[in-house]
């Protein structure tokens, strides 16, 4: 009997110390974080409310939309980023869920960035800009490069530039204003995005998001004001670290801007992703966050 109980006694001190081994080793390994807090809010600013998003900590980053969109662009970069930036994602004026621009009240897009960095108290950020995202990006950099950190333009685009790619981008938009009027808002999103090459994926997300848009800037005279001379007449005074992001099938006009960049702007790093369009940010994300979050970390 006493064997017995031996034996029991045994096995169950090996049991607890096991257990307790375990405890100490699930201790030691990295904790599941907490759910990202999230910080949302209207920003009265420059005349107008800007609605923002901020998530993380660390050297700060803004995500700028593009046209036809609004912040859900980013929707695959915003959370990966923050777990090692502070990211700022907002809509455009006249984007989203921002106010609209008054008409004959002129207004540049740069400075309003400005105004929500000073607002959320950033004194300095990396400023990455999709599409018409880029354009602003490339202004704001332009007009405030002690604010700036790096530049990221992703299928980009710079405001002056023409070429005959570019005419025929222009010609396309053209066409925007009378449809919106005689066919609506959704008429003009589909239009616009189905004279685009993208997967059925990326179509169902881009479409979504646009139809959402007000078409504010095709029915009104848009009071937007850019850089005097344009940001191409400018672009040599950039010095700051620059990552262009195009893609294979992104727009050709694009195509030629990331060229020019790449040629223009000193110590110009440029990606070209294979087999993806201009929103090669979701359809290869992987890829793409991977590249933007390896040149943030070697400047």
């Amino acid at each position: 009997m006493a064997g017995v109980q031996g034996a029991l006694s045994r096995v169950f001190f090996l049991k607890t110390a096991t257990l307790i081994c375990l405890v100490l080793f699930l201790g030691a390994c990295e904790k599941v974080p907490e759910e990202m807090p999230l910080i949302t809010g209207m920003a009265e600013v420059n005349g107008t409310r800007l609605y923002y998003e901020v998530a993380g900590k660390g050297d700060p980053i803004v995500l700028i939309h593009g046209n036809f969109g609004d912040c859900r662009h980013w929707d695959d970069q915003f959370e990966v980023f923050a777990k090692s930036h502070k990211v700022i994602r907002y809509d455009v004026r006249g984007y989203g869920k921002s106010s609209l621009p008054v008409q004959g009240e002129s207004y540049g897009d740069h400075d309003d960035l400005k105004a929500l960095l000073g607002y959320l108290g950033i004194s300095k950020a990396n400023i990455a800009g999709f599409s018409m995202g880029s354009g602003i990006a490339v202004d704001f950099v332009l007009a405030y490069p002690e604010m700036s950190s790096s530049l990221i333009p992703v299928g980009p685009w710079v405001s002056g530039y023409t070429s005959p790619a570019a005419e025929e981008i222009w010609k396309d938009l053209g066409k925007i204003s009378s449809i919106v009027k005689e066919s609506g808002t959704r008429a003009a999103a589909e239009y616009w995005i189905n004279a685009q090459t993208m997967s059925s994926m990326v179509k169902r997300r881009i479409t979504e998001i646009a139809y959402d848009y007000s078409f504010w800037h095709w029915i009104n005279e848009d009071p937007r004001r850019y850089l005097d001379p344009p940001a191409l007449q400018q672009l040599t005074r950039i010095s700051l670290p620059i990552l262009i992001i195009t893609a294979e099938y992104d727009v050709e006009a694009c195509r030629e801007v990331a060229d020019l960049l790449e040629r223009t702007i000193p110590n110009a790093r440029k990606i070209d992703i294979a087999d993806a369009t201009h929103y090669m940010f979701i359809e290869k994300p992987a890829e793409f966050n991977k590249a933007v979050l390896d040149f943030l970390a070697n400047i």
